[in-house]
């Protein structure tokens, strides 16, 4: 098989297992369904692993294999860019499928819609794949779009469910805000470049870097900042960046398996992979990389405090998400892209690990979602336990686990960084490591450890959940535990990406990493002597100290704290901002067009209006209809009269 035929297998052999348990999968059967869908997805991981090994061999790709329309000047492709980034997520993306379609078999047995869901996944899987491998503005779109449209899919998958609904709705909406800003920013590329190839777009790039243009009359801007700030308005509403962040934690609606897939792993990054893509523009700008980091490390900071008081173990997982998703943030605006992704990377593992894990307690609770109805179960589910201490650690930073190398080196990063809005962003980094070690050690020591506080028929039928549930949780702990020392050199200090990321020498922030490297050993010993290491212990050690030893202290803590509490658990009021301003303003204005534009204008003025004029001219004209015909006589001498008025007149 040829390289180029393979490349078209990996996003293809999903749209296969999609399309089949789609349409065939009443005639296929559950197990018909999660065959063809898995195989797929197992195609594309194998053929994802050898294009991997080509492309490190130094053999990299970029061309057309469709043209989808051509205008004047103007031609529009599918194609692929295959190099050491895109090779990258190409893996993440599929092992991370392949583990979560295997869960699936276990987790959604019961279901009903159990060849549904397997559909859905892997047509996810296919577009997420389109997104990553596309090598024009076009194909990111559509792989960008058909992510988020599956993504709404999956959330309001139990659709008897009100909330389901409510939170699909609102994950649809928001994320049209930040594509709506994306969109505008290919329309810039289009309208000055001329094209929407990558290669193409990135080469003229430093040309245009002096531009400017006037999107407000007399209020010149730089054409590459312009650019910048709105694709990253798209990557705010997909990666769940502040503001844009209020849909993350209500789609734990959706099944857990789609929580480790969709909500950790892949479609919530892919703002951060399109910004690392996208580098060369955004080396450009200062300004946007400014802005990146101020949101970002704000994210980092105040998703982790909300994270503190959840009570829900799959909401714990995702505020930790969104605070992750600020330090990967955090990283792009320090133009340390090759960090970026490597936290997306190690994040991938230990994240998908920890919602599969919430999911696997779940699945032995009864659907039980309440850490306060939990404890104890370390002796029930010791796999489940395990694997989960595994991923709390790597999320944690504490070395050598995979999260401690990533993490690190994006604060190490952001250190070095001397843009505006660096020393903001370093300071909420570091605080954001002693909350992240408490909240995830919070969620561990209350479902695992102290006495069992759920009610005596859940805790006789607690057991550990079958092999198709804890087999992946083993397979995404290995790389939780080791993909941080084995790509913590090459991707940092090494030429791994190659030519596919650029940053230009003065804003590169990971030069004294590189000057001071000592390998990884090296590295370990110097994070020891850290503050972040430390921050981190400590973390751990006051979450042991509330949760396990002084277990009246939190309600002691929260007393005192006021209405502190009251604030996080509203998550900062931005919900309550936005059913009000937005959604009740949205409302309003409906409203108003509705009574004055359509009662009003269209109905009262124009068609009902119309109507009477016509009726009351009838009602005036009728009277000369009389049936005399003296009257008919007057009429006619009437008019003769005043055509020969006007006849004199003109004369």
């Amino acid at each position: 098989m040829s390289m180029n035929s393979l490349y078209l297998t990996v996003p293809l052999a999903p749209l296969a297992g999609a399309l089949l348990a789609g349409l065939f999968g009443r005639a296929i059967g559950r197990t018909g369904s999660h065959v063809v869908t898995i195989l797929g997805v197992a195609i594309a991981l194998v053929a994802s692993f050898f294009i991997a090994q080509d492309v490190f061999a130094g053999h990299e790709f970029n061309g057309d294999v469709y043209t989808w329309i051509a205008t004047e000047g103007v031609a529009m492709h599918v194609g692929f860019l295959i190099d050491p980034l895109t090779v990258t997520m190409m893996l993440v993306v599929t092992f991370v499928s392949l583990m979560v379609h295997i869960y699936t078999i276990g987790y959604m047995h019961e279901d009903p819609g159990y060849q549904r869901f397997f559909s859905y996944i892997s047509l996810f899987t296919f577009s997420m794949l389109m997104l990553v491998m596309s090598n024009n503005f076009l194909q990111l779109f559509f792989g960008w779009e058909a992510v988020g449209l599956v993504s709404y899919l999956l959330i309001g998958f139990w659709y008897t469910r009100p909330t389901a609904i409510y939170a699909n709705l609102k994950a649809f909406l928001v994320n049209r805000v930040g594509d709506f800003g994306f969109l505008l920013g290919i329309g810039l590329v289009l309208a000055y470049f001329g094209t929407l190839d990558y290669a193409t777009v990135f080469s003229q790039a430093p040309a245009m870097a002096g531009r400017s243009i006037e999107l407000v009359s007399g209020s010149p801007v730089s054409l590459m900042t312009a650019i910048c700030l709105l694709l990253f308005v798209g990557a705010m509403g997909k990666s769940a960046q502040m503001p844009l962040h209020v849909w993350l934690p209500d789609s734990m609606e959706g099944p857990t398996p789609i929580s480790a897939l969709i909500h950790a792993a892949t479609m919530v990054t892919a703002g951060i992979f399109m910004v690392s893509r996208m580098s060369p523009l955004f080396e450009l700008s200062e300004t946007a990389r400014s802005v990146i980091l101020v949101i970002g490390g704000s994210t980092a900071f105040f998703m982790a405090l909300l994270g503190l008081v959840q009570n829900d173990i799959k909401r714990v997982v995702a505020y930790s998400t969104l605070s992750q998703l600020g330090y990967m943030t955090v990283a792009l605006g320090a133009s340390a892209y090759p960090v970026a992704i490597f936290h997306l990377g190690t994040h991938a593992f230990f994240k998908a690990l920890l919602f599969l894990a919430a999911g696997s307690v779940i699945h032995a609770m009864h659907h039980e979602q309440d850490m306060r109805h939990m404890g104890g179960l370390r002796k029930y589910m010791p796999i489940t336990y395990w694997t989960s201490l595994m991923g709390s650690l790597a999320l944690a930073g504490i070395p050598p686990f995979a999260g401690f190398f990533s993490k690190d080196a994006i604060i190490e990063a952001v250190g070095a960084s001397d843009i505006a809005g660096s020393g903001y962003a370093y300071a909420a980094v570091l605080a954001g490591v002693f909350v992240t070690a408490f909240y995830s050690f919070r969620m561990l020591f209350m479902t695992f450890h102290g006495k069992p506080r759920m009610d005596d028929h859940t805790r006789e039928h607690l057991h550990e959940s079958p092999w198709v549930i804890t087999v992946p949780l083993v397979l995404l702990a290995i790389p939780s535990v080791v993909a941080g020392m084995v790509f913590v050199e090459p991707m940092l200090v090494g030429q791994y990406f190659g030519h596919s990321i650029v940053i230009l020498p003065q804003d590169d922030a990971l030069h004294e990493l590189k000057e001071e490297w000592h390998g990884v050993a090296g590295f370990v010993l110097h994070g020891l002597q850290s503050l972040p290491f430390w921050l981190a212990i400590a973390g751990i050690a006051m979450a042991a100290a509330f949760y396990l030893k002084w277990t009246r202290l939190p309600g002691l803590v929260q007393d005192m704290m006021g209405s502190i509490p009251t604030l996080l658990r509203n998550n900062y009021y931005f919900d309550r901002f936005n059913e009000v301003f937005f959604a009740a303003g949205a409302r309003c204005l409906g409203q108003g067009l509705w009574k004055v534009g359509d009662v009003f204008l269209i109905d009262g003025a124009l068609v009902n209006g119309s109507a009477r004029l016509v009726g009351k001219l009838s009602e005036r004209i009728r009277r000369f209809q009389t049936g005399y015909i003296y009257h008919y006589a007057f009429v006619m001498i009437f008019g003769v009269f005043v055509l020969m008025s006007l006849w004199f007149v003109r004369v």
